[in-house]
């Protein structure tokens, strides 16, 4: 996994080194709860660590940028539980 893209609030950020389930399993996890920071990265380039307060009813989209040599990401498909992505 290259890295994975945050859009939070109209902003784009990311996240490095992180796999996307366990991620999206954290910001579930911190939006059951409430509220949550999570750590992401702002800007191009040099990464500025940021965070997002979490919170119910603020869109946020985790959209994972596969590496292009990783031969395992062509035609990679993850879902959450209940999405069929043939819909």
């Amino acid at each position: 996994m290259k890295r994975i893209d945050i859009r939070y609030g109209g902003e784009h950020y990311s996240v490095g080194g992180r796999d996307p389930e366990k991620l999206r399993a954290e910001i579930a996890a911190g939006l059951e709860s409430g509220v949550a920071w999570l750590e992401v990265n702002d800007g191009e380039g040099a990464p500025r660590t940021a965070y997002l307060m979490l919170t119910p009813g603020t869109p946020i989209a985790v959209i994972p940028i596969p590496d292009e040599s990783d031969p395992a990401a062509e035609g990679d498909n993850w879902s959450r539980s209940g999405h069929d992505p043939e819909r």
